[in-house]
């Protein structure tokens, strides 16, 4: 970790998960309502627990512990993948939607594997 990163909002990776959540949150405002205790809930709770991870990660001493939480938003993260690959199958997100977002959780994979990458060195 560089020098100047003192708190987890610091992390670029925090920052992007916190951008990647507003826009889930968003997307699914146009969920059907017979969603909202469904799928609604369960993306949202899946992409808030990325960037909670991440910080929870941060505040741990060993590396073991750090890599361990930042294995489970790495989790979360795709999980969230998952679920809007089914919400275009359902037709609840379009195509273009869908890819706009695959483009920020992909930044957010690279970002949390790098990350990663480096507390293993």
């Amino acid at each position: 970790m560089a020098d100047n990163i003192t708190s987890f909002e610091d992390l670029e990776v925090w920052r992007e998960s916190q951008n990647l959540a507003v826009e889930v949150y968003k997307l699914t405002k146009s969920f059907p309502k017979d969603e909202i205790f469904a799928m609604t809930s369960q993306v949202r709770r899946a992409v808030t627990s990325i960037s909670a991870n991440i910080a929870e990660g941060f505040g741990r001493s060993s590396t073991n512990d750090k890599l361990h939480f930042y294995t489970m938003a790495y989790g979360s993260l795709l999980e969230v993948k998952n679920f809007l690959y089914l919400a275009e199958k359902l037709e609840y997100i379009d195509r273009a939607m869908l890819e706009k977002v695959l483009i920020q959780i992909t930044s957010c994979q690279k970002l949390i594997n790098a990350f990663k990458s480096g507390l293993r060195r």
